[in-house]
């Protein structure tokens, strides 16, 4: 009783306090409200009155109820998958490989170069090498989520977007290519060896094995839909597929060193981008799922919240390299898609503006974070914790951000943000 209640009271901090931003009229987006009351009711502030089935009391209370957040993850990768149609890849498809390798790579050449540059100068007392090279691989990634839920929310449309949500999209692939490679780097400086296998080979296979994996469901899933003449059963269906989809990738072969696993979000966009271009009445199927799923994002950004660690702003040290982490991972994001952009061709707007609205960092960073806690107990606790600040500072700044860049390049137009499709729900 006391999980569902803790379900339901999140649900509704997240709604009550996006009522209470339209009442002092501050125009944050919605992603931002939900992570504020996910703070609220986290362990660091009504949780900690420790009565069961409201907020929540400890981290592992949050983890509890995971589930929900691997689900609406699974959710955004398959409606991120959409944007990969070939009629509007034909378009844009260049231009978005191009700007996600190229920014990617930029930010962790970046945040290499400056975490470095400050081990040569302050010695290890302050950063080890190992720590800097996989802190500059984390800076690739980008959170797919409050993207996607900003552009949602205020309908954006244009050049930028169309651009935004597949190099969005690209960065997880990127970025698990980068890791890879950059935390072997650092096991072999701490005293272990680089081995091909777990820098080059497994990782090519997890990208590899995803994009097998999703596109056999894809498949199946327009199959399946052609047996249902009813919507409603379609629409059942296209979310059994997903949740389906979402089980299997967590499935991991091992065989000597070499392993086989998937990305949970690469195998869902393609599962989402096999099936918009195979089926014909894919896009009602997409909307309709969009609605669905309006109430299971708005959890996963108050769960997210109630996740955010407040006890890193506790070492000073922490904030300092996190300051460091922030500032040139945003400058590398900002200036790789500014320059990549400029290269190939896109309208001004796009060069101005695409790269703040790479900035947002969450639940890919912190997976890493995972893998890098294996480094050592020092290096893994460094990383962590500069890591979840900077997802802290991100994810309350960055859809705010992410909003702007869109008003300024002109592609959120006057709407009411009552009429809004995202809020609907909440008034019915």
């Amino acid at each position: 009783m006391s999980i569902l209640l803790s379900v339901a009271l999140a649900l509704f901090a997240g709604l009550m306090v996006t009522r209470i931003f339209k009442l002092f009229k501050l125009n944050f987006p919605d992603v931002t409200a939900f992570l504020i009351a996910g703070l609220l009711i986290g362990p660091y502030a009504i949780g900690r009155l420790g009565i069961p089935g409201i907020g929540f009391d400890s981290y592992a209370s949050v983890e509890s109820v995971s589930i929900i957040s691997k689900a609406a993850l699974g959710f955004i990768a398959f409606a991120i998958g959409n944007e990969f149609r070939l009629s509007q890849l034909k378009h844009t498809g260049r231009q978005a490989l191009v700007i996600g390798i190229f920014q990617a790579v930029t930010a962790t050449l970046v945040v290499d170069a400056v975490l470095l540059g400050i081990y040569f100068i302050f010695g290890k007392d302050v950063i080890t090498p190992p720590i800097a090279i996989t802190l500059g691989a984390i800076a690739a990634a980008t959170a797919p989520a409050a993207t996607l839920m900003v552009v949602r929310q205020y309908k954006a449309k244009g050049p930028l977007t169309d651009l935004l949500l597949p190099i969005v999209a690209l960065d997880d692939a990127v970025g698990l290519v980068l890791f890879a490679i950059s935390f072997g780097i650092a096991q072999a400086l701490i005293g272990g060896s680089i081995s091909f296998v777990t820098v080059i080979i497994n990782p090519i296979i997890e990208i590899i094995s995803s994009l097998i994996l999703g596109s056999v469901m894809g498949w199946l899933l327009t199959k399946m839909e052609k047996l249902f003449f009813s919507n409603s059963n379609r629409l059942s269906m296209t979310i059994a597929f997903v949740l389906v989809t979402i089980a299997l990738s967590s499935l991991t072969f091992t065989f000597g060193e070499v392993k086989i696993g998937f990305s949970s979000l690469l195998v869902c966009m393609m599962l989402g981008t096999i099936f918009c271009n195979l089926c014909h009445f894919s896009e009602d199927l997409m909307s309709r799922a969009d609605k669905w799923t309006a109430p299971l994002f708005a959890l996963f950004f108050v769960l997210s919240g109630a996740e955010l660690e407040l006890s890193v702003f506790s070492d000073i040290s922490v904030i300092i390299i996190g300051l460091v982490y922030i500032l040139f991972r945003s400058l590398g994001k900002y200036f790789g898609a500014y320059f990549s952009s400029k290269w190939t061709r896109c309208s001004r707007n796009v060069q101005n503006h695409l790269g703040i609205t790479l900035l947002p960092q969450a639940g890919v960073a912190l997976g890493m974070c995972v893998t890098a806690s294996t480094l050592g107990t020092h290096e893994g606790m460094m990383i962590r914790n500069i890591v979840l600040f900077g997802v802290f500072i991100y994810e309350l700044i960055g859809p705010m951000m992410t909003k702007w860049s869109l008003e300024k390049a002109g592609e959120i137009g006057p709407v009411d943000p009552e009429k809004l499709d995202h809020n609907r729900f909440v008034n019915k």
